[in-house]
C-alpha cells in the first residue's frame, strides 16, 4: 500500500493506493504525525512519497522514515518525463508533479495544464513528454486582494465559492460588481486566450484543468477541457512507482 502526500500552502492532501487503485482520498488543514500514523496502521502503508512547499514537520518526517520506504520529491528526483525548465531548483514541485500526471493521462499528445489555485499556473509538455515550463499569474482571490491592498478606497471582496457563481456580468453596475467583473472575467479571458494560443501552435492539444478554483473555470469556459482535481496526487503516485521500478 502506498501513501501519497501533497503538503501545500493552504491544505495538506493525501491519497492511498493499492497498486494503481485509489483506495482513499482526503485532506487536512495540517497533516500531523498522529493522523498519518493512524493511516499507516489502518492501511498497512509500506511506501510513501511526499511533496512539500517547505520542509515538512520533523515528527511527520521521522514517522515516515521509520515506518515506510519514504521518497521525498525534489527537483533531483528521477522522472518519467524530460524536464527542460531552465531553473529546475526553483520550479514548484506541484507544477512538476502535475506535468507528470498530465503526461501519464495523455501519452502521445501535447498537454497544457491549467492549475487554478492561489496562482494560475500554466504548464506545457509536448507529445514526447518533454516539459518546457509555462506561466504564472495571480489567482482569483489574489486579484481581489491586490486591488484592495494597492488602492485607497476599493473594498476587499471576501473569498467565496467561485464555482457557484453562475453568471459574471460583463458590465458591473456598482463598484463591487465592477471588481467582480474585472477579476473573474479577466481571469476567464486570460485562460481562454492562453488555451487558444497553445492550441494554435500544437495540434491535438489536451487541456487539463485542476486546482482549488477549477470549478469556476469549468463552469464558464467554452474551450474543451478535462477536469482532473487530483492531478498532482496522480503525478506523485506515478513518480513513486517510477522510482520503485527503476
Amino acid at each position: 500500500m502506498q501513501l501519497v502526500l501533497d503538503l501545500g500552502n493552504t491544505k495538506h492532501k493525501y491519497a492511498i493506493y493499492e497498486g494503481n487503485e485509489l483506495v482513499r482520498l482526503g485532506s487536512e488543514p495540517q497533516l500531523t504525525a498522529e493522523i498519518t500514523a493512524n493511516l499507516i496502521d489502518i492501511y498497512g502503508i509500506d511506501q510513501a512519497i511526499v511533496s512539500s512547499v517547505d520542509h515538512f514537520d520533523e515528527a511527520l518526517e521521522s514517522l515516515l522514515e521509520e515506518r515506510t520506504g519514504l521518497l521525498q520529491f525534489t527537483h533531483t528526483t528521477p522522472l518519467p518525463i524530460i524536464n527542460l525548465y531552465g531553473t529546475p531548483a526553483t520550479l514548484g514541485k506541484d507544477r512538476l508533479a502535475g506535468a507528470v500526471g498530465a503526461h501519464t493521462a495523455f501519452k502521445g499528445s501535447p498537454v497544457l495544464v491549467v492549475d487554478a489555485g492561489t496562482c494560475i499556473k500554466y504548464d506545457f509538455l509536448d507529445k514526447e513528454g518533454i516539459y518546457y515550463g509555462g506561466a504564472i499569474s495571480p489567482g482569483l482571490f489574489m486579484r481581489f486582494k491586490a486591488m484592495h491592498n494597492f488602492t485607497a478606497r476599493l473594498p476587499l471582496i471576501d473569498p467565496e465559492n467561485y464555482a457557484t457563481v453562475l453568471e459574471v456580468p460583463l458590465t458591473g453596475t456598482s463598484t463591487v460588481d465592477s471588481l467582480r467583473s474585472g477579476a473573474l472575467n479577466g481571469a476567464l479571458f486570460e485562460v481562454e486566450g492562453a488555451i487558444s494560443a497553445y492550441t494554435g501552435k500544437h495540434a491535438g492539444l489536451a487541456v487539463i484543468l485542476t486546482g482549488g478554483d477549477a470549478g469556476f473555470f469549468e463552469l464558464h469556459m467554452k474551450s474543451r477541457i478535462f477536469a482532473r482535481p487530483n492531478l498532482v496526487l496522480e503525478g506523485l503516485h506515478t513518480i513513486l512507482n517510477y522510482n520503485l521500478n527503476h
